[in-house]
């Protein structure tokens, strides 16, 4: 089940996304609100105009899957659960308390909707790859249904600084597996700074095209680029495809905090959340506000 959603709904979606992590972090004073914000406009588009899921039957044999391989950046991925209607978005507040099963990192046992528990930075590219390999058996087992699930994993940009994923990497060009699409979140920052001062992983689209993915180059703020670039994904064969899509890191948040490193994995206090409110163009007030908010706002695929 998707959508054809305009692009002034997903910006739309995208906010109150952004909304939800930033709320979910510092409601629990926990967690990682910066690579979430920066993700969040591809991620939305994704998630309701290409992935074919049915959250009234999240086991669906022939669903597409997705993968965060940061999973770090969980409280992206449970905003876009809750708001595509896979469960009450009130329990987005629960997000890294005891016996919540909205943990740190995801945890597939613990919610439905999630297709690998992940976080150990490196392995979820390995695991989507594994997913596609799986899907392309079963197509030559006669099972032809198959053929029209995707695969979908994302990735931060720091994340490629791990070998795991170069050895994925060649392996999902060895097989040519085209219904794999990895997204890049290519921000420039991780937890230690800025990426090109930790580890340079430039010239990056280069080095894809060498291994023998088909690149995508895209702005991940601007929804016709955005679109565009999976629907050139879904049209490549013979071949994976990344996109990479340069993005800022916490975006939307106002320029105090944008582009800034420190963030990463740093909450916002309750003084901070109001501001970032009234970037985001929402009217809140008070932090109980934003978090009344949260709760009270249906799945928005219900």
């Amino acid at each position: 089940m998707k959508h054809d959603l305009s692009n002034e709904r997903l910006a739309q979606l995208a906010q109150i996304i952004r909304r939800d992590v930033l709320a979910m972090t510092t409601y629990g004073n926990s967690g990682h609100p910066a690579g979430p914000l920066s993700a969040a406009d591809y991620h939305t588009a994704l998630w309701f105009n290409y992935l074919d899921v049915d959250p009234a039957n999240p086991d669906w044999e022939y669903r597409d899957r997705y993968v965060l391989s940061n999973g770090h950046c969980s409280a992206l991925n449970y905003s876009l659960l809750a708001r595509r209607g896979y469960f009450d978005p009130a329990e987005l507040l629960t997000f890294r308390q005891t016996g919540s099963p909205l943990q740190g990192h995801p945890n597939k046992t613990k919610l439905k909707g999630l297709e690998a528990s992940t976080g150990s930075l490196g392995q979820g590219l390995s695991i989507g790859h594994g997913i596609a390999l799986g899907m392309k058996l079963h197509v030559k087992q006669g099972r032809g249904e198959y053929g029209r699930v995707r695969v979908f994993v994302n990735c931060g940009d720091g994340e490629l600084q791990e070998g795991n994923i170069w050895e994925a990497v060649m392996s999902a060009a060895q097989y040519q597996s085209d219904n794999l699409t990895m997204m890049v979140d290519y921000n420039d920052c991780q937890i230690d700074g800025f990426v090109p001062d930790v580890k340079s992983i430039a010239p990056l689209a280069d080095k894809f095209r060498v291994f023998g993915w088909h690149v995508i180059e895209a702005d991940g703020h601007d929804f016709d680029e955005i679109r565009a670039a999976y629907d050139e994904a879904l049209a490549t064969k013979g071949m994976p495809t990344v996109i990479l899509f340069r993005t800022l890191f916490m975006k939307g948040a106002g320029e105090e905090f944008e582009n800034i490193p420190g963030y990463h994995g740093k909450p916002l206090n309750k003084e901070q959340l109001v501001r970032a409110m009234k970037s985001l163009g929402f009217n809140h007030s008070a932090p109980e506000e934003v978090f009344e908010a949260v709760k009270k706002e249906v799945a928005l695929d219900a």
